[in-house]
């Protein structure tokens, strides 16, 4: 059982991706790095100016999609689109993806403070349920809780 995840964790990296850019394995998890940490540091500046609620949700926003999109360079877009819009997570997908843009629209177009941090708020919240739908059973774990906790079911 061991051996097969490990032959399957290699060959997940050994595997040259096909489309306008083959990479080696090293160059992509320098790149999927880079990307990461990328998105990290503007998220991390975005609580720099969090008294200025616009660019805060534009950094947050833009370091979000950063840090998310960083495991395209492992997998494939390909593959992350196929694994985003899988039929197990597609609608916590399309709720993050709602919110992101949602968040981009309050801060560029609306230019109202309150409602592009309740955006962000909703943004982060999509994103922790977006996370845990590659978790097994979390989703579950998490609704649990609520129901528990909050008497109410998410």
């Amino acid at each position: 059982m061991w051996n097969n995840d490990e032959e399957r964790a290699e060959s997940f990296l050994d595997e040259e991706s096909e489309g306008l850019c083959s990479l080696s394995a090293t160059q992509r998890l320098y790149a999927s790095a880079a990307c990461l940490l990328s998105g990290l540091v503007l998220m991390f500046l975005s609580f720099v100016v969090f008294a200025i609620p616009i660019k805060f949700a534009l950094l947050f926003t833009f370091g979000n999609v950063l840090a998310v999109g960083s495991t395209a360079f492992l997998m494939g877009p390909e593959q992350q689109l196929q694994m985003m819009f899988d039929s197990v997570r597609i609608y916590a997908t399309a709720v993050y993806i709602g919110f992101v843009v949602l968040a981009l629209i309050c801060a560029l177009l609306i230019h109202s403070k309150i409602l592009t941090l309740l955006a962000v708020i909703c943004e982060i919240c999509a994103l922790v349920w977006y996370c845990l739908s590659y978790i097994p059973f979390a989703r579950r774990i998490v609704s649990d809780l609520m129901v528990r906790f909050c008497d109410t079911e998410l």
